[in-house]
């Protein structure tokens, strides 16, 4: 029996439609950040450079507030016999299989717009930097249970090495 993944039928378990939210507000604060700076460079420095910094922040922001839902919808993981997958990215798509036994850290981190929302983010890290592994928008309750069942898998298959 192979275990390679099989992308097409696969089926990810997705994170909350809440998350949205998240990146809609973090889009928006983004946003007035950099509206702040063009006004500062309009009335302070006196330069038209302040319009196209504007400019370009609501083209660039109204852009990504498009495609959030999209973003959050590109967003699964999937619980294997031996390793976590976990994707996202519409344009360009990471796929990363995590080996239960190379975890050497599950971290459960909430801000504050995903705490008002209920949602939690959990971190995977393993010796290799490149394969940390965020999963973000995860309902509070489920990100503790996946954790303790991620460093119960963890923890037995170190013991198995």
């Amino acid at each position: 029996m192979s275990n390679r993944l099989e992308l097409a039928t696969v089926e990810w378990r997705r994170v909350s439609p809440k998350q949205i939210g998240v990146e809609l507000v973090g889009t928006l604060i983004s946003a007035l950040v950099l509206v702040t700076v063009g006004v500062f460079v309009l009335v302070v420095i006196e330069s038209d450079l302040g319009w196209a910094i504007i400019g370009g922040s609501v083209v660039l922001h109204g852009i990504m507030a498009i495609f959030a839902a999209r973003r959050v919808r590109s967003i699964g993981y999937q619980l294997r016999e031996d390793d976590l997958v976990f994707r996202r990215g519409i344009m360009w798509q990471r796929i990363v299989a995590v080996p239960y036994g190379r975890m050497q850290l599950v971290d459960i981190t909430r801000g504050p717009v995903a705490r008002a929302l209920g949602l939690a983010e959990l971190k995977l890290v393993t010796a290799a930097a490149v394969t940390a592994v965020t999963i973000p928008g995860l309902v509070s309750e489920d990100a503790e249970e996946l954790r303790d069942r991620l460093v119960e898998l963890a923890e037995s298959r170190r013991a198995g090495l």
